[in-house]
Parts: structure tokens; C-alpha cells; sequence
């Protein structure tokens, strides 16, 4: 079932580059916080690197000013993802989660099976808000677009 506005993100651990692989539980990411997370279907990939991943870059200054930390989440794994962190020279701030199996993205009933272009299981392109591990809002595109994940569209309904 897909994750709905007014639910609880399900419970999972993910992983960082920091110094090494680190694992980050979900409650460590949204416990007590503000946080929006955006998903995009592959680092590395064109729109995700030539858009939304700059997008979230360019506008941490407004994310940050709102008390809102941001979380990128792939199903790629920690190096690839620490790779394109540095690659776009993401800040510190912005955690590049990977979520190399699928789990917690299955877990929301977010996949996107991209097998027929060799990409196997994948994470919907998507963002939501969430405070304390409560999604307030979710934002899911139509295969192909890249219009409701954006920063700017987040920013812009975050009131």
C-alpha cells in the first residue's frame, strides 16, 4: 500500500558516506524534526543530476531559514551516492541516503520497477514533508515528469 499523508514513515535503517559507511535508522532522520525528503529514480541519472538534486542545492538556504532539514533517498548504494554528493557538491546538511535494496521504499509503496531499462527496482521520483516521522505531505510525479518533487514546487506549498 502506498504511504499516505497523515502516516507514520515506516521503520528502516539506511545508509550514509560519512568517514566510511554509516547506518542511519529512520527514527535518527525524522525523529523530532522537520525534515523533507526528496527520492530520485538513480544518481548520476540526467534529470536527477541536471535538476532535482541542483533544485534542493540552490535552495537550502530557504529550507534551513524554515528550521526544515533535507534528505535525498536513491536505491543506489553509499558510494555511489557519496560519489554524486560530491559530484554536485551537495552540503553537509543535506543527507544522500542510500537505500541500496529497496526496503524502506518498498516499505512506502514507492517503487518504480525499472527493469525494462536495465535499473531493476527503483524509488519513484517523489517528496514529502514530515515532522517527527509524520508525513504532513507527499508529493508523487507521473512517470517521466518532474514538476511536484521540486524544490521550489516544495518550498511553495510548505507555506
Amino acid at each position: 500500500m502506498t504511504l499516505q499523508v497523515g502516516d507514520k514513515l515506516p521503520q528502516a535503517t539506511l545508509n550514509v558516506l560519512r568517514d566510511g559507511v554509516q547506518s542511519l535508522d529512520t527514527n535518527e532522520i525524522f525523529g523530532g524534526k522537520k525534515v523533507v525528503m526528496f527520492a530520485v529514480p538513480g544518481a548520476f541519472t540526467p534529470t536527477c543530476s541536471a535538476k532535482h538534486m541542483p533544485g534542493y542545492v540552490a535552495k537550502m538556504d530557504e529550507f534551513r531559514k524554515r528550521g526544515i532539514e533535507v534528505a535525498c533517498l536513491s536505491v543506489n548504494d553509499a558510494f555511489v551516492m557519496g560519489a554524486w554528493a560530491k559530484d554536485q557538491d551537495v552540503p553537509a546538511d543535506l543527507l544522500v541516503l542510500a537505500d541500496g535494496n529497496g526496503a524502506f521504499t518498498r516499505a512506502m509503496g514507492l517503487e518504480l520497477d525499472a527493469t525494462a531499462f536495465g535499473m531493476g527496482l527503483r524509488a519513484k521520483r517523489f517528496a514529502l514533508y514530515a515532522e517527527d516521522g509524520v508525513v504532513k505531505q507527499l508529493h508523487v510525479e507521473a512517470p517521466g515528469e518532474f514538476k511536484v518533487s521540486s524544490a521550489d514546487y516544495v518550498l511553495e506549498h510548505l507555506g
